[in-house]
């Protein structure tokens, strides 16, 4: 059996699963993302909070500000792609919405794979934000960066 047939038999298996109960779709999908950037503003804002205070009292004010660009840039990359690649296959915004990402036969995906996801999502920005709104079109409910990173989000019990 060749690897296109294989990958269509991982594809149908998923839908054919019991543990399979749709793809989440655009407005969840929005939902989620709208908690989890609210979660990770909050990181990012007792970090600041930390970073400036210790850094003040040092008298290196200019380099605080370094730092939180260089926060803004991981934290987001950490937590996404450990939480997608963790054993809940979710952020905390999909957790709270019911929803998982897996690879394309419906399993977890490795911290590799989560962060070539995390990363792809800026092209999914680009012009427009069509990356994001094909989750709309798709059969599968995917974006760009799902398509990159051979990816589905899916709804959990």
């Amino acid at each position: 059996m060749n690897q296109v047939n294989l990958k269509q038999m991982e594809f149908q298996d998923i839908e054919k699963s019991e543990h399979f109960f749709g793809y989440a779709g655009f407005w969840k999908r929005l939902f989620a993302f709208v908690i989890d950037w609210f979660l990770i503003g909050l990181m990012i804002a007792a970090l600041g909070i930390l970073i400036s205070g210790s850094l003040e009292l040092t008298n290196m004010v200019t380099e605080s500000e370094g730092l939180l660009e260089l926060a803004g840039f991981i934290v987001p990359w950490l937590y996404y792609a450990g939480m997608e690649s963790s054993e809940h296959q979710a952020t905390l915004g999909k957790l709270a919405l019911n929803i998982r990402v897996t690879d394309m036969a419906g399993q977890r995906i490795g911290f590799l794979r989560a962060t070539v996801r995390h990363f792809s999502k800026i092209l999914s920005s680009m012009l427009f934000l069509i990356g994001y709104i094909m989750i709309a079109f798709t059969t599968r409910k995917q974006g760009l960066h799902d398509i990159i990173a051979a990816c589905l989000v899916i709804n959990r019990v």
